[in-house]
């Protein structure tokens, strides 16, 4: 910290109680701009913010404990840019307002007065593909003369990855901004005494001092934002941090690779505080809950909260081997979990190694999805195409082997994408190798780099076809089938295939970014777009949606005729395929999947290699036990 800000926070902060003041703090999650440059805004977003979460809690325990002052009112304002117009012109007039109603016979910081300016905007959990329109949120707001930072994965995957500053962030420098790097914990009381001293710091980097969870504030958003989001869901983060290497990944680069962990106690109380809003439903961002080292504690309280009466489901994420866990995926169902995305990302084991995803196995990947199934939890998977030796032909003919040979229930494509802060970027980053200098395309729909063996129009038709070629109408009546089969409402098949197909085949943008009812405001859109004529842009607007919802009420009457078809049917529950089979031995089993290469074979052989080793080890301890006991 600078001495200047360090006797301008001084001195602020020690003004007498009798000069009360208010310090607006606006919280932002921006959108991006999808492929006609307009943003990408529902009635209701599906997915929580829960970066959004967390400084909303953080700054409620700045409000509580007074750290800019007994004299102080912090007054919080958070919009999640997925479903809401940003009111750009009544944020710059309440801080307008608040820096003139504490400013002295000089104006703002002028003599009689307190001094320092009246807020400060934070665009806060910025990704890369948000990070374009991060920056014209950030010039309005600069434009008139409001303090603005910004944080998220697209900062802190820069700075802890690439050497100096990044020109995407030397452009948000160039305009005034502060850029965040890292966690806040720990840290926010920092930047707020600097924002209300007016004595911003260019850059934060707390990357070397990443917080410890234990007692930490944790994540909270009010019921009247909540309800924003698709069936009152709200987010938080039982932990941080991944021991795995995937190059593809940010978010080891950012929060880490060891565990760090919120205590169940923590957790308790951030379930009793929903629930008392009526919040029923979480999205646990963990990038991977199975290596949180305190999962048990966590789900044995939530399950006692359950059993008290509280109603809690969940959605997690985790890899692919975490059914060795023993009683992992039995707690998490009692805990009240009832989706799980798992990290599978692909059944060829070449692809595997070069995305360094090492912990795959292609052997266990049936027996882990039977686990969660038997539960009843509804399972997604990430598969990610474009790797080196993929074409079209390759792609559909894996995809066709999920279909086949593995019990997932939701497969969500995303084609490979050097993301800022991966390995995968640093290395071409590195290498110079061409990367598309438009942040907006790094939605992991857009293809950003050069195929070896597709052009880039290929590779993208390729990406398309690939939804069409899992979520075949043929393909969906086997899932309702499956799930009859093993005891889990159709339904809910119905639901998850609506939302994550439907979303691709009728808005052309990824589940992760989709809502209820697409908005599209035409004064809001990117500025290297044209604007439309108002008689152009609004009746092409309500074709157009008239066209996507047709189209959707169609795709949802048949699949729901699907439905009650073979909820009638009484020989659905015997229903048995290839993919619920179960394993026994499964370095035995004869499937395509095992045979697809030189790689898949050899993966194979070393499971059968390892398993054999165990049972002859798991023999010689019972003998020697069977002496011993002699």
């Amino acid at each position: 910290m600078s001495a200047t800000a360090t006797e301008k926070a001084a001195a602020v902060t020690a003004q007498p109680a009798t000069a009360k003041r208010t310090f607006h703090v606006t919280l932002i999650k921006p959108s991006h701009y999808d492929k006609d440059g307009y943003v990408i805004q529902w009635w209701k977003a599906w997915i929580p913010s829960n970066s959004l979460a967390a400084l909303y809690g953080l700054l409620l325990d700045v409000q509580e404990r007074k750290v800019l002052g007994e004299n102080v009112d912090i007054e919080i304002d958070a919009y999640d840019e997925m479903n809401v117009v940003l009111p750009f012109k009544q944020i710059i007039a309440r801080h307008k307002a608040a820096a003139r109603g504490q400013s002295g016979p000089g104006g703002p910081g002028g003599p009689g007065g307190p001094g320092g300016p009246g807020g400060l905007v934070c665009l806060v959990g910025v990704q890369s593909n948000q990070y374009p329109r991060a920056l014209h949120i950030a010039r309005q707001f600069r434009d008139a003369g409001l303090q603005v930072a910004i944080g998220g994965f697209h900062v802190s995957g820069c700075i802890s990855m690439l050497p100096g500053i990044h020109e995407s962030l030397q452009e948000a420098l160039d305009m005034g901004c502060s850029l965040y790097a890292g966690e806040a914990e720990e840290h926010f009381d920092r930047v707020l005494t600097h924002a209300m001293a007016g004595a911003l710091e260019p850059v934060y980097n707390t990357m070397a001092n990443l917080p410890d969870l234990q007692g930490a504030v944790t994540p909270f958003l009010p019921e009247r934002m909540v309800r924003r989001y698709d069936g009152l869901i709200s987010s938080f983060d039982a932990g941080r941090g991944c021991p795995f290497q995937c190059s593809f990944c940010t978010i080891i680069n950012v929060q880490g690779r060891k565990s760090r962990y919120r205590s169940a106690d923590d957790i308790e109380r951030l379930i009793r505080a929903n629930h008392a809003q009526g919040i029923t439903h979480y999205f646990i961002t963990d990038d991977n809950f199975a290596r949180n080292k305190n999962w048990e504690s966590i789900f044995d309280r939530m399950a006692e909260l359950r059993a008290e009466g509280i109603d809690i489901r969940f959605l997690i994420q985790v890899d692919a081997l975490c059914h060795k866990i023993p009683n992992f995926i039995e707690k998490a169902r009692a805990a009240g979990c009832k989706h799980a995305f798992v990290g599978l990302e692909n059944i060829n084991p070449a692809n595997l190694k070069e995305m360094k995803k090492n912990q795959n196995k292609i052997t266990e990947y049936r027996k882990m999805f039977q686990a969660w199934r038997a539960q009843g939890v509804i399972t997604y998977a990430g598969f990610i195409m474009g790797m080196p030796a993929d074409t079209p032909e390759t792609v559909k003919r894996d995809l066709e082997i999920v279909q086949r040979e593995i019990p997932v229930d939701i497969l969500e494509l995303s084609i490979l994408t050097p993301l800022p802060g991966s390995e995968d970027h640093q290395t071409l980053y590195k290498k110079g190798v061409w990367m598309d200098p438009d942040l907006n395309k790094y939605d992991l729909e857009c293809v950003t780099f050069e195929h070896p063996l597709m052009s880039a129009e290929e590779l993208q038709q390729a990406y398309w076809d690939a939804w069409d070629t899992y979520y075949t109408i043929e393909h969906a009546e086997t899932l309702m089938r499956r799930a009859i089969a093993d005891g889990i409402k159709p339904v809910r098949i119905w639901q998850n295939l609506l939302q994550v197909y439907g979303a691709m085949r009728f808005e052309r943008l990824h589940p992760q970014q989709c809502g209820y009812f697409r908005r599209r405001v035409r004064d809001q859109r990117r500025p290297e777009f044209p604007r439309e004529n108002a008689l152009v842009f609004y009746p092409k607007n309500v074709l157009r949606t008239l066209r996507n919802y047709w189209g959707m009420g169609v795709y949802a009457w048949k699949l729901h005729r699907m439905r009650r078809r073979l909820e009638a049917d009484p020989a659905a529950k015997d229903y048995m395929d290839l993919a619920l089979t179960p394993v026994t031995t499964a370095e035995d089993e004869d499937l395509e999947m095992f045979h697809l290469n030189q790689e898949a074979e050899a993966a194979v052989a070393k499971a059968k290699a390892e398993a054999e080793a165990r049972a002859r080890h798991a023999a010689k301890r019972a003998a020697e036990e069977v002496s011993a006991a002699e």
